[in-house]
């Protein structure tokens, strides 16, 4: 059993993923005592299958620009990006022992291609300094008088002057993010912002997509069309076809845009680099190199194999046909299909598929410059948690490092403040 001295700090910190761990690093270097609360049985349980278990920590770009990849919350962002940016973020890991790569689109991963590299640098930091791990749930905030006191956990109560709530969103809950957090945020008075899956593949109203499943596509451009026919989003790079509809960076950083209207539109256009003139010329060549075959046959330099009979059917075009019998309307229906290719989209996948959580605790209820409660005192937030989320390509875990840095330090101020009344 913990002795009563072991059941209070400086500072609690609920959660030991990503921004849990930047904040207790970050308050036990300025001196702080930190009881770091956890459920799991080991830490940073998200952050081992992030990038697809190679841990895409941050982008390697201005503050301002990842600012500009953040879809919900950028502007309160600002003070914390701008404090703590992608180039400290890698500098923090290096001198911890993780050396990192900048890869395409300015992603950054460990050298090793391990996210266990990341981990173990946290883990091996935070065991230099005054962070106790608890392997605790996190149940309630406790408060008198407006502040913050301590946390009741399923195991004991435990005190402190100061907590950081970082227990992260409702996605991936078998990593431990199953949204408790929002619960104890409301006990305290905080509203949240509804929770949906973002960066999330996409089910198609069809089967259009499950007859290529498995195909991966690049260098495609597409967007995102609501059902009044305007264009909400576009992007260009990669996406993949599923039994059930589309995955892909480019497909993720889409669902971040779908509201909860339905009548969603993915638009794909597999030849950006060719105009339809050029697109045109490059279809004629192929009709004539190949004009004593079928149509299925006549495509096979231009489409990927299992994509041609799809789109010939998209195109109302027979498979059979000789390709010297093609008539000039159903060539200009084939470029039609081939520079926009149409999925219907039925919904986003359920929210246990989805990267990040949109929504959360209302960030306007919290201090940008600090993330201190605006309603509670000695209470901060940091992490998905908060209402706030990011395209793919690193931005959310570097969210997650500045939002957990600011946490950290403001915590770390106040108690420091608080000795000396």
């Amino acid at each position: 059993m913990m002795s009563e001295q072991h059941k209070s700090a400086d500072l609690i910190v609920c959660g030991a993923g990503a921004a849990g761990m930047m904040a207790a690093i970050t308050a036990a270097e300025r001196g702080n005592s930190v009881l770091l609360v956890e459920k799991n049985d080991r830490p940073c349980r998200k952050v081992y299958i992030t990038g697809k278990g190679r841990c895409n920590l941050t982008n390697d770009t201005t503050w301002q620009e990842c600012l500009q990849n953040v879809v919900t919350g950028s502007k309160f962002l600002y003070s914390a990006m701008q404090a703590f940016p992608p180039q400290d973020v890698m500098a923090f890991f290096e001198d911890l022992g993780c050396p990192v790569k900048v890869e395409r689109g300015g992603r950054v991963f460990p050298t090793s291609d391990k996210s266990a590299s990341v981990i173990d640098a946290l883990r091996n930091r935070s065991r230099n300094l005054p962070i106790r791990l608890v392997q605790a749930t996190a149940e309630s905030i406790l408060v008198k008088d407006g502040k913050v006191v301590g946390v009741r956990t399923n195991r004991d109560d435990y005190t402190a002057p100061a907590v950081v709530l970082a227990v992260g969103g409702a996605t991936y809950p078998r990593t431990g993010s199953t949204g408790d957090g929002y619960a104890m945020a409301q006990k305290v008075g905080h509203n949240i912002v509804s929770p949906t899956p973002s960066l999330v593949p996409l089910v198609e109203k069809g089967h259009l997509c499950r007859r290529m499943e498995g195909l991966a596509l690049r260098n495609i451009a597409l967007k995102l069309v609501d059902a009044k026919g305007k264009t909400v989003f576009t992007d260009f790079g990669e996406a993949e076809f599923t039994e059930d509809g589309l995955t892909g960076p480019t497909v993720l950083s889409a669902s971040c845009h779908m509201g909860r209207d339905d009548g969603f539109f993915v638009v794909i256009d597999l030849k950006p680099a060719l105009s339809m003139e050029k697109l045109e010329a490059r279809l004629l060549r192929d009709l004539q190199k190949y004009q004593n075959s079928t149509m299925q046959s006549a495509l096979v330099e231009l489409l990927p194999k299992r994509m041609i009979l799809p789109i010939l059917n998209l195109a109302e075009i027979p498979a059979v046909i000789p390709a010297h019998s093609l008539r000039k309307e159903q060539r200009q229906a084939l470029l039609q299909v081939m520079k926009n290719l149409t999925i219907p989209i039925l919904e986003k996948a359920p929210m246990e598929e989805g990267i990040v959580t949109s929504g959360g605790v209302s960030t306007r209820e919290v201090d940008p410059k600090t993330m201190e409660s605006k309603l509670v005192k000695g209470l901060y937030f940091a992490g998905e948690l908060l209402d706030l989320d990011a395209y793919t390509g690193g931005f959310n875990l570097q969210i997650a490092w500045a939002t957990g840095r600011c946490a950290g330090l403001s915590s770390a101020k106040q108690v420091r403040k608080d000795e000396t009344l």
